[in-house]
């Protein structure tokens, strides 16, 4: 037998451990399928590119997706076969140009496959995150596709047992490269539901693109339209759902981020993104027609200039198509705007005013730091600034490739930081001198943290890096099952880390080897933080953790009313973070006892900053908030003019925290 190719059970043996790792290329399944390669990870297994051998005289390629039963729970295991099976007989049920054909399904070993046609071309997400900064995709295009996807939609909502897909999202929507390059393929069937009114079941789905309601266990075909609204709210303003607070998209408006979108496109957008069902289009069809027209008018003539055209530039009804006739329609539904207003002037409750304000030329998500007596912070216009931090003067900036959602962190003479162009820079902290870059495989919004001569830093590659924070060489990479973006933290040589997979990781810092990993419900964008043997950190899955740092088992938890996407501050053994519930949560550290809780009225993202007699931290509608420590009541509020995601620091007896209103601002403390 040819070296490069081998029997699957040659993977399986116990001596090797092989059977529950990824197939090599070579590997053959049911003496029938050959794997070429790895096409994709998830979290119970991959999809692969392979050959089919029945086929001698021509290349059949198909795309096989495995689920490996590893989990030691009998519970997870069922659910997850369960699923595995539903996606088969769901696939095998039904038959549409536009969603992926099913060919065979078999369990060999420890691995049960699913058989399927392979679609050669790029998913949705990867064209949105290879576009330039700055570069929107074309918005007729968008409609066209959105079109689509209302038709494959309506198909399954019309099937004879309805099939609500509950997992709509750019990356399983594939462009058919080879056939029709703008021809739309549905993908990944895993948690599709037979729709059944009134009936409830365990919630499941994408973060960001999920409806309300799915977190109750509802699904509905009103949610595949919500999922919609997100995707070509994704694909028009290249926000990404998932790095959003949850639920939040009907807050900001399609034009708020890309003003070149028309009227018509926001409005339909908006109202599949409306929070309550009852407000969202009644199908996809409806949404549809609304689609429909938008394109029209988009690429519709201009009118003459008597005007007695019927091509007269108006806009229809949600849901409805014009007529063709002079007879003008019913008026259109004001479009929707955010639900919060910024005053014109910055003046805090209790007479707080900003010493001072910095602005940049785009949102400002990083969070600042804080050295010698300067500030350096990261923009989406792609910069690292350097400011003097008690005037706010500008020093120096440094120009990157990509909109810089990290945090900057100091090694000696150096600001090492990284950003959306896929690199990692080292800067003198003086003069902002490149001092060397080092590339990952995806974007870096995970802040570096440097322990030992070494920077640590996640990527959306799914990498954990370790790299010389002096020469920038990679010493070695941690592999996880989703991208990084929680910032890492070092204790005992042990480094901990988050991921979208859901799972906290313990990593040995030497040797880049896990240790153990803990596993929650949804991912963790949250930065741990360690009091004396824990790990503290928020999950997406509404739930705040306190884990053994040595075994890796919980000791505490403490739920709250929806996803925690801010990290946790640890001061005199109380732990303070936020929650998109909009409470700011103050805990006992060692027992998840509730100390106070504080409703902002608002999601809260921001990582608090504490001193020794306040907390503060910033809102999603726009407010910085200090309260009094011990209490948890108000001490003062100050309004902003956009979303405050970036988290406060203290210095000079200031607060500095930025806004997406591009400012930076420095507050009494």
């Amino acid at each position: 037998m040819p070296l490069e190719t081998q029997r699957l059970q040659d993977f399986n043996r116990s001596d090797t451990g092989i059977g529950e790792q990824i197939l090599p290329k070579g590997a053959i399944l049911q003496n029938r399928y050959e794997v070429l390669r790895i096409l994709g990870l998830g979290g119970m297994g991959s999809v692969y590119l392979a050959r089919d051998l029945n086929f001698a005289k021509v290349e059949r390629l198909c795309a096989i997706k495995e689920m490996v039963s590893v989990t030691p729970d009998p519970a997870v295991r069922k659910m997850a076969l369960a699923n595995f099976e539903r996606e088969a007989n769901t696939l095998a049920s039904i038959n549409h140009a536009a969603i992926v054909k099913i060919y065979d399904y078999f369990t060999e070993g420890n691995r049960t496959c699913l058989v399927m046609e392979y679609v050669n071309g790029q998913n949705l997400e990867q064209i949105v995150t290879d576009l330039d900064d700055h570069v929107f995709l074309d918005e007729a295009r968008v409609l066209r596709w959105g079109i689509q996807i209302c038709d494959i939609l309506t198909f399954l909502h019309a099937n004879k047992t309805p099939i609500v897909y509950r997992d709509l999202k750019p990356s399983n929507l594939i462009l058919r490269a080879e056939t029709d390059p703008e021809q739309l393929v549905l993908i990944d069937f895993g948690i599709a539901k037979a729709f059944q009114e009134g009936q409830k079941g365990t919630m499941m789905g994408t973060e960001g693109y999920s409806p309300p309601e799915q977190y109750r266990g509802i699904a509905s075909p009103q949610g595949d339209v919500y999922a919609l609204g997100a995707t070509l709210h994704h694909m028009l303003t290249k926000r990404d759902p998932k790095l959003e607070p949850p639920f939040t998209f009907h807050e900001a408006p399609v034009r708020q981020f890309n003003p070149a979108i028309s009227e018509l496109t926001e409005q339909t957008i908006m109202q599949a993104l409306s929070y309550e069902m009852k407000d969202r289009f009644p199908s996809a069809a409806a949404m549809k027609s609304a689609l429909q027209q938008a394109l029209l008018n988009l690429t519709a003539p201009s009118p003459p200039a008597d005007g007695n055209s019927r091509w007269t530039n108006r806009t229809a009804p949600t849901g409805q198509t014009f007529p063709q006739t002079t007879t003008p329609p019913d008026p259109v539904p004001p479009p929707i705007t955010a639900s919060w207003s910024a005053p014109a002037v910055n003046t805090g409750r209790g007479g707080v005013i900003a010493i001072w304000t910095f602005k940049a030329e785009d949102e400002i998500r990083s969070s600042p730091r804080l050295g010698d007596g300067m500030l350096y912070i990261g923009a989406y216009d792609n910069n690292l600034y350097a400011l003097d931090a008690k005037e706010g003067t500008f020093a120096w900036k440094y120009a990157t490739d990509g909109g810089i959602a990290s945090t900057p962190c100091f090694y000696k003479d150096r600001v090492i930081f990284g950003s959306e162009d896929r690199l990692i820079y080292a800067v003198t902290s003086h003069g902002g001198k490149i001092l060397w870059t080092c590339p990952t495989e995806g974007k870096v919004r995970s802040s570096v943290r440097v322990d030992f001569e070494h920077a640590f830093v996640g990527s959306d590659d799914h990498r954990l890096y370790a790299i010389n924070a002096q020469s920038g060489r990679v010493i070695w990479r941690f592999e996880a099952a989703g991208p990084i973006r929680s910032t890492p933290i070092i204790n005992d040589e042990i480094v901990f880390v988050g991921s979208d997979d859901g799972h906290l990781y313990a990593v040995n810092m030497q040797t880049g080897n896990m240790k153990w990993k803990f596993r929650t419900n949804r991912g963790i964008i949250s930065s741990p933080g360690i009091h004396e043997d824990l790990v503290l950190f928020g999950s997406q899955d509404w739930t705040f953790y306190a884990v053994n740092k040595l075994a890796g088992w919980a000791i505490w938890r403490t739920r709250t009313n929806q996803a925690i996407i801010s990290s946790p501050t640890v001061k005199n053994s109380i732990v303070y973070f936020g929650s998109v519930d909009g409470n700011l949560y103050a805990l006992d550290a060692l027992s998840g006892r509730t100390v106070w809780k504080f409703k902002a009225g608002s999601h809260i993202v921001s990582r608090p900053a504490v001193s020794d007699d306040a907390v503060f931290f910033g809102t999603n509608n726009g407010e910085v908030i200090s309260l009094h420590i011990k209490s948890g009541k108000e001490r003062w509020r100050f309004q902003t003019n956009g979303p405050v995601p970036s988290s406060p620091i203290l210095g000079e007896g200031m607060v500095y925290i930025g806004s997406t209103d591009h400012k930076l601002y420095a507050l009494p403390a």
